[in-house]
């Protein structure tokens, strides 16, 4: 028990050190994802990233690049705490022999049980943060009528009030659980794999105790990208599901959306704002896993 709440306790560090580097780069990524396509003829609203950063700041200032950090904000503690908990309890499990470092694939493993674990506190905290992300996109995107482009939320508890009442209560803020679910057990399967992996490399061994700070960035870093490497498209789904209108949906679910923005976009559409989910995971995550290693290691 006295683990547990260690790693609750030092995944909550990890995880407001992560929000905090990564959050602007995730605003430009869920703007990218959710900008409608175009008409034949006709450029996006955003033509990249540096646009996406351009226009934002133009319209919104430098605090439109933090928008709807409240609601990642105010679950961080949650989520991180559940997140590097199962982990550690699953280790426990695992493990067989007290103090005999776990194989990759236990750590995979382990990874894949807190992916799912999260999943159930990342879809509504997510669903919250995208609608807040999107909405100015969205909003002036379109001519045609649309629950989500039209409203205007003032904030991460307008959302979920407005969902409550209007989008079928609390199922509605699960809205996107099963791609949520292919994002985060694949995704967290192979980050936890990965950062473990790299450590040994960097150490010459199991014995990752005696590597430094900058080793510990280099490993949270190639696990951060090793994430989105994989999981990016589902991602994707995810977002332009939570930010679908609820009256006149465009999708009628994950596969329905993954068939239609291949038909209407090609393979490329899949990917769209994944230069920024990129250029956030390796600082995000070299910052999440250095403040969880030094936080774990100051509680003994």
């Amino acid at each position: 028990m006295a683990d547990a709440w260690k790693d609750l306790a030092s995944g909550t560090v990890g995880g407001a050190a992560q929000l905090v580097v990564g959050h602007p780069f995730d605003t430009i990524k869920v703007k990218l994802q959710s900008q409608p396509t175009p008409a034949p003829g006709q450029l996006p609203r955003y033509t990249g990233a540096i646009d996406a950063v351009k226009q934002t700041v133009a319209s919104e200032g430098t605090k439109g690049l933090y928008k709807g950090m409240g609601a990642p904000l105010a679950t961080v503690a949650a989520f991180n705490a559940v997140l590097f908990t199962v982990r550690g309890q699953m280790e426990g499990l695992l493990r067989s022999e007290a103090g005999v470092p776990l194989t990759i694939s236990q750590q995979f493993v382990a990874g894949a049980g807190a992916g799912f674990a999260v999943s159930f506190l990342a879809c509504p905290t997510e669903l919250i943060k995208c609608r807040l992300q999107a909405q100015g996109a969205l909003a002036g995107a379109s001519t045609t009528s649309s629950v989500v482009a039209a409203v205007k939320y003032g904030g991460p508890m307008d959302v979920a009030r407005h969902v409550l009442r209007s989008e079928g209560g609390a199922r509605g803020l699960f809205k996107g659980l099963f791609p949520t679910f292919a994002r985060e057990v694949p995704g967290n399967a192979t980050m936890f794999a990965a950062y473990e992996a790299f450590k040994r490399f960097l150490a010459g061994g199991s014995d990752t105790s005696s590597l430094g700070q900058g080793s510990l960035i280099m490993a949270g870093g190639v696990a951060g990208a090793s994430f989105w490497g994989i999981v990016y498209p589902t991602d994707v789904v995810k977002s332009v599901l939570q930010v679908d209108d609820y009256k006149n949906p465009k999708y009628t679910g994950s596969m329905d959306a993954f068939r239609k923005i291949l038909k209407s976009e090609g393979v490329k559409g899949l990917y769209k704002g994944f230069g920024p989910a990129m250029a956030r995971s390796v600082p995000a995550n070299a910052a999440c896993f250095l403040a969880y290693e030094m936080t774990r290691s100051s509680l003994g």
